[in-house]
């Protein structure tokens, strides 16, 4: 089941474990549970720290515990943790044995005082690549919190539990039996939900935080491109944002960063933030901005105040708060939104196979969704509202040459709709007869570009009409000492190296800015009695 070259990577990692763990397996006799054992077997075999145990007798078969040596609980894993999963399957084997996970020590504490009773099921696609930081997140949580149990479930090999619970979006979260979350979390988010009061904390903590020379608002790669440059001169740099990566974080393939020739979103936001966090930048996730306010005087500090009623202070501010996917705002939008409305083909796209599907949206995004469903699904509609598809020659090309593919331009989709529990169809009027049309599917993929977070703005620093914060060549803003990048502004062409090179301009800016302030007078000595 493993190569050559992946068990000796195993091999290598399993030799980090400082104490013995065991496999319990729950097997049955189905092609995955004999592949399971496979699996197992040849982990046991690579350490003498781990031992199979094949006398499991739990209820979601084929399945397997690992706990440690004399205990029968711990991470459970119901279908094979492979794809993108294979690396939450290492994890959770190294912290079950003992090896340290690279967390904060604070979320490790914050893990351990939850007090309360979790049984955590976390249903998950082998091809999603969201999925993984919701599963080693809950993973850790069992495994340092004894009252926090976590069962990780591959969909494909448990179709009728997923069918039965309406499950149309992965990842998703359910806690002690209940819908806990869907979509992309990380475990200081995880965390944060279960422990009400730790907004408190956290706006105490950055009420305490002194001054900074630059601060950053958002954590995509123009905000992390602006903190290592500004970092780089030496001076104060902090960096606010509700996730670090951003949008990055839900991009699947990325090919056209100059010098990388081929990374995946998640992995090039954990690039980001730890060469971030090497210049010593203070970083303060899970921060969203609420308020900017400017200051009264010239050279004065500029604050941000935070959702949670914290407060930071600057000399300067680059706001690279980037953008978020656009919705289509018809009826049934929102109402059936991981109920068969999603935004992400390559995490819920296996979740519809066999199935009718449709695609909003006749741009790059769209058109790529659109193929990509095709190789999966039963059929793909595609709805775009202008007169002709807006993607790439070579993509409407291959679109055009897939026999599972209908395409409407001219069409503006008017509501999704349903049954009560999950989409059923998808209403578009023609726009040039007028005549209203029906197409009955069962999942709707909203691919209309995005729209910038900038609403905390308005009022204070110019917006286009399109919401974006309107810059001049040198990232300047409307704003004294505040500064802007990334695909929250005027820029043209949101693309991952545009936003990168304007965060780094933003920063030299800022910097020059700082440079050219008046230095304050020394306080005056004081006189001897």
């Amino acid at each position: 089941m493993l190569d050559d070259i992946l068990k000796a990577q195993l091999q290598q990692y399993l030799g980090m474990l400082r104490q013995p763990i065991t496999l319990i397996a729950s097997l049955d006799e189905s092609s995955t549970g004999a592949e399971m054992r496979s699996l197992l077997e040849t982990i046991a075999s690579l350490s003498d720290k781990v031992t199979l145990d094949a006398s499991g007798n739990d209820a979601r078969k084929p399945s397997f515990v690992i706990a440690r040596a004399g205990e029968t609980s711990g991470v459970r894993f119901a279908g094979l943790p492979l794809g993108h999963e294979f690396t939450s399957l290492v994890l959770a084997l190294l912290w079950t044995g003992g090896h340290p996970p690279k967390v904060e020590q604070d979320v490790i504490d914050s893990i351990k005082a939850l007090d309360g009773d979790y049984s955590f099921e976390v249903y998950m696609s082998l091809t999603c690549h969201n999925c993984p930081d919701v599963v080693q997140a809950l993973s850790l949580m069992a495994i340092v919190n004894p009252k926090i149990r976590t069962v990780v479930i591959e969909g494909g090999a448990f179709q009728q539990e997923v069918t039965e619970r309406e499950i149309m979006a992965v990842p998703m979260v359910f806690m002690n039996g209940q819908v806990f979350a869907s979509g992309r979390m990380s475990v200081e988010e995880i965390v944060a939900k279960l422990d009400t009061k730790s907004g408190e904390r956290e706006a105490a903590k950055l009420n305490a935080k002194d001054a900074y020379d630059v601060l950053i608002v958002g954590g995509g790669p123009a905000g992390a491109a602006a903190a290592v440059y500004a970092a780089r001169k030496g001076i104060r740099v902090g960096i606010a944002a509700e996730r670090m990566g951003g949008q990055v974080n839900d991009t699947m393939a990325i090919e056209n960063y100059i010098s990388v020739l081929e990374t995946d979103g998640p992995r090039f936001a954990a690039a980001l933030e730890a060469q971030v966090r090497h210049y010593e930048v203070d970083v303060m996730n899970l921060q969203r901005a609420e308020k900017l306010i400017p200051s009264n005087e010239p050279g004065g500090l500029v604050q941000v105040q935070m959702t949670n009623g914290g407060m930071l202070k600057a000399r300067s501010v680059i706001l690279s708060t980037g953008a978020r996917w656009r919705n289509v705002n018809v009826p049934g939008e929102q109402e059936y939104k991981n109920k068969g409305v999603a935004y992400c083909p390559h995490c819920d796209g296996p979740l519809f196979k066999g199935k009718r599907t449709a695609v909003i949206g006749g741009g790059n995004s769209g058109v790529e969704a659109a193929i990509d469903l095709a190789g999966i699904v039963e059929h793909v509609t595609l709805v775009e509202f202008a007169d002709q598809l807006k993607a790439d020659a070579v993509l409407v090309s291959k679109l055009k040459s897939l026999p599972n593919v209908t395409i409407h331009v001219n069409a503006q989709t008017t509501e999704i709709t349903g049954d009560g529990s999950k989409v059923n169809g998808l209403k578009y009027k023609d726009r040039v007869s007028g005549q209203e049309h029906h197409v009955s599917l069962e999942g709707v993929f909203v691919q209309i570009g995005l729209v910038p977070n900038t609403e905390f703005l308005k009022g204070t620093v110019e917006l286009s009409r399109f919401g974006e914060i309107v810059v001049d060549a040198k990232g300047h803003t409307n704003v004294e000492g505040v500064f802007a990048a990334g695909d929250c502004t005027t820029v043209p062409y949101k693309q991952i190296v545009i936003a990168a090179g304007e965060g780094a301009k933003a920063a030299l800016s800022a910097f020059d800015h700082l440079i050219r302030q008046p230095v304050a007078a020394p306080a005056p000595a004081a006189v001897a009695a």
